[in-house]
């Protein structure tokens, strides 16, 4: 199995950082996981979960990091590198926003980020996995270069298997 370096935990763009995490971030998170709308999700839920992230980054070293906005610094999502249905080997990337930063460029110019990370690691390709009804984030996809691999089906419905080639 190839070593891989670990991934870089902070990044900077022209509008966002991304950065690890804090246990601060927990109510903003919290926020974030209950606007998907299935269920209501606790500060103290989201701080289980930011453990659970930071566990398996110092396992992994690849992360998903919050986003925040550079010059209002609120939380605004998270974007980075996920072994959810693929491998440490290639991984997944994977972000998501607050409703009220969607339509802004966020979601692409974090990814980008990443992207770089993910090639400083070593790492020669990426995956990615989406809902076939998820247009935004099949733009975001398009434009960050990444072409459709294949479908699979799953308990909750069709899935979009997206790849990406590293430099």
């Amino acid at each position: 199995m190839p070593t891989y370096a670990t991934m870089p935990y902070h990044l900077e763009t022209e509008r966002l950082i991304l950065r690890p995490w804090a246990e601060s971030d927990a109510p903003a998170f919290s926020e974030l996981l209950s606007e998907r709308g299935e269920r209501t999700y606790t500060a103290d839920r989201a701080r289980q979960a930011i453990g659970g992230l930071l566990a398996g980054t110092r396992y992994s070293g690849i992360a998903l990091l919050p986003i925040q906005r550079r010059d209002d610094g609120d939380f605004i999502g998270y974007c980075g590198l996920t072994t959810g249905r693929s491998t440490l080997e290639e991984p997944e990337i994977a972000y998501e926003l607050c409703r009220r930063a969607h339509n802004r460029g966020y979601a692409t110019e974090a990814a980008r980020a990443v992207l770089g990370a993910a090639a400083a690691t070593g790492r020669r390709r990426l995956w990615s996995t989406v809902a076939p009804w998820n247009a935004p984030s099949l733009r975001v996809l398009a434009k960050l270069e990444f072409v459709r691999d294949h479908l699979s089906m799953e308990d909750n419905g069709e899935v979009v298997w997206l790849t990406r080639e590293l430099p």
